[in-house]
């Protein structure tokens, strides 16, 4: 299967072209809850708006070349945007491929990352499958790495990470299904799960899905989204995106792959600020970043509230961008943002 549109000229607004080719705006603060914020974000760090006018971003991966792709979802497109050359339209469609007009909010692709061999490897979300690019140029290859599990389909692939040995593992909440909720018509399965793919780097370039080999890991987790290991990969951590219980996960990794002994990291279910857990990161040092209540929240590996960086909107996701994984990309609500950090970010 070919995709239908790469590096498509941009037609936005005027201002998310201008704000994409600089000068940039500072918006938002810098909340330090912990002497310990100082070492990883610097006191003169700002927070600056490269693009704006978007309807809902996510997915944010940096290309090595020196590019970021990001997903708009409700555009069912993946974006790309460089310092050099601003923005323009990399894939269309990203997510759903059907004949009948899309019924959701949110046709498109979510969350993305790069496979050690540096292809790109997509959460379909409306496309409820998980794929890879052979390549990253024009009519590149699609191959899918999973779409069901025990002959029922998947619901909607959120977000992922590569784990060292080339297994993939990926949540599968109902945010891309028409009506985003359990009670969905097309929801088939009867939870939200947390799913393995073991050596999935070296499924083969075209080859269909083998849906026998998909593992779940994790299947209690009201609304499971955001994804990341530890940098030794002793631990998952999982962003829980339940209004209602707004927690990240932290689980013990097993030499099998699977996990065990799951505890609440940390718990924002109090915090009244807009947003939740949703996207995740971890920096060298151990350190988890995440979308929550309010902005982007630092956490240390022990589990404490190092500090928040506040954005005007709701954040979605993050990835560590620039040569010397350094710079925090964000997507959020309508824009997409970056700030400088001191500590390399862990990244394919």
């Amino acid at each position: 299967m070919k995709n239908l549109s790469y590096a498509v000229p941009l037609l936005l607004s005027g201002l998310a072209v201008a704000l994409a080719q600089g000068p940039y705006e500072k918006v938002g603060s810098i909340e330090r809850l912990d002497a310990a914020l100082d070492a990883i974000v610097p006191k003169d760090a700002v927070i600056e708006k490269l693009a704006d006018g978007f309807k809902w971003t996510e997915g944010p991966v940096w290309i090595h070349a020196g590019y970021l792709l990001f997903a708009e979802i409700p555009s069912n497109r993946i974006m790309k945007w460089s310092p050099q050359g601003g923005l323009s339209v990399f894939m269309q469609p990203s997510g759903y491929t059907g004949s009948e007009p899309f019924k959701g909010p949110e046709s498109g692709s979510n969350g993305m990352t790069l496979d050690p061999r540096g292809r790109l490897t997509v959460a379909g979300h409306a496309r409820r499958n998980v794929y890879r690019l052979e390549s990253l140029e024009k009519g590149a290859t699609i191959t899918v790495l999973a779409e069901k599990y025990e002959g029922k389909r998947l619901s909607s692939p959120n977000d992922l990470v590569y784990k060292s040995d080339g297994s993939l593992y990926f949540t599968d909440p109902p945010y891309g299904l028409p009506t985003q909720s359990d009670k969905d018509p097309q929801k088939e399965l009867p939870f939200n799960g947390v799913f393995r793919i073991p050596n999935a780097v070296a499924h083969r370039p075209g080859a269909p899905p083998d849906d026998s080999k998909l593992q779940l890991i994790i299947k209690d987790l009201t609304r499971p989204n955001g994804i990341a290991f530890s940098p030794d990969e002793k631990y998952l951590y999982i962003a829980v995106s339940d209004p209602a219980h707004k927690v990240w996960m932290r689980y013990d990794v097993k030499p099998d792959g699977s996990v065990a002994n799951g505890k609440v990291f940390f718990d924002s279910t109090s915090d009244p600020a807009q947003g939740g857990p949703d996207g995740i990161k971890v920096d060298r040092w151990g350190n988890l970043y995440g979308s929550g209540p309010g902005g982007l929240w630092i956490f240390s590996p022990e589990g404490r509230h190092l500090g928040t960086l506040k954005l005007p909107e709701n954040m979605a996701n993050l990835h560590w961008g620039g040569s010397d994984a350094k710079t925090l990309y964000i997507t959020a609500s309508s824009g997409l943002y970056r700030v400088r950090v001191n500590i390399p970010g862990v990244r394919p």
